[in-house]
């Protein structure tokens, strides 16, 4: 980190288990997000994901350990943590019974914002993410993508310097979810915004994380630069193929997944000559081989 750059978060032997659970939720998590740094947290449910997130906005408490937001521990100072954090959990939205412009307006004013630059901050928010012919809706009227979308706008209401962000695009058509990474994307760039990513979609976060931790069983078992961690599997590629009624694949490759007769499978690079000898590709309907991605290093290690 150069001399002028900051932690927008310190998080530091972080335990926590709850009751009498024999496992532990979080397990010695120790990492340091940097201000206007794109972060992305994968793991499999369980993996200890949502715990370490309520406890880096103030909602749990760790058995030991510390967390601190651009220097601030975020126990000892709960109002600095709550004015720099914009929060979008998976659950259901708690403002039912607004309407959609209400709902954000609302937010916007009580994030500190005036009456005037609520409003406005509630009209461009809702152009951007497509809401103003909805805005006189009833929330507990919108569909479950527009709901989403809608808890998007009130997470980025009166500028967060940081986003955490869980699963966000959840229940999005293909075109919704472009315009919402493109948005993250336009926030992080122009306005140096700190963007923390939960997310299973490994294919969708590589295309704009900088930096990702892969959680498992409570601990941070990978965390890098999607290159590097890419590169631990530069001795394998992805084959990536569709089946016909009884094919079958040499029993050498690594299955990822099946569905459909759709098989994604890793090959090791030596096993590649012997693969092509084995199978004759080009009688299948669809085939590609590729470098490892991302989705390959979180299935290797979650």
């Amino acid at each position: 980190m150069s001399a002028d750059q900051r932690y927008a978060y310190e998080v530091e032997d972080l335990h926590k288990r709850y009751g009498d659970s024999t496992e532990p939720a979080n397990a010695g998590l120790s990492f340091r997000i940097e201000e206007g740094e794109f972060f992305g947290l994968l793991g499999s449910n369980g993996a200890g994901k949502t715990t370490l997130i309520k406890q880096m906005i103030g909602l749990v408490r760790p058995d030991r350990g510390s967390i601190r937001l651009f220097g601030h521990d975020v126990f000892a100072h709960s109002r600095y943590t709550t004015t720099h954090v914009g929060y979008m959990p998976q659950t259901a939205f708690a403002l039912n019974s607004l309407t959609v412009r209400e709902a954000v307006y609302f937010s916007a004013h009580l994030r500190g914002m005036s009456i005037r630059a609520a409003k406005r901050e509630r009209d461009t928010l809702l152009e951007a993410l497509g809401l103003t012919a909805l805005a006189r809706k009833v929330v507990r009227q919108l569909s479950g993508g527009e709901r989403r979308l809608l808890q998007l706008a009130v997470t980025l209401t009166g500028a967060p310097p940081v986003l955490i962000l869980d699963e966000p695009t959840n229940e999005l058509d293909p075109s919704r979810r472009r315009q919402v990474w493109d948005l993250l994307r336009d926030l992080h760039q122009r306005d140096g915004r700190t963007v923390i990513l939960i997310t299973h979609n490994a294919i969708e976060a590589e295309q704009v994380i900088e930096r990702v931790g892969i959680m498992r069983e409570g601990e941070l078992v990978a965390l890098g630069a999607p290159a590097e961690l890419k590169s631990s599997l530069r001795s394998r590629v992805r084959l990536t193929i569709t089946l016909g009624e009884g094919d079958v694949l040499p029993d050498y490759l690594r299955i990822q997944s099946e569905h459909r007769g759709r098989v994604v499978a890793l090959v090791d690079s030596a096993d590649l000559p012997r693969l092509t000898k084995d199978v004759d590709l080009t009688r299948f309907p669809e085939f590609t081989i590729h470098t490892a991605t991302l989705e390959d290093v979180y299935v290797t290690y979650a």
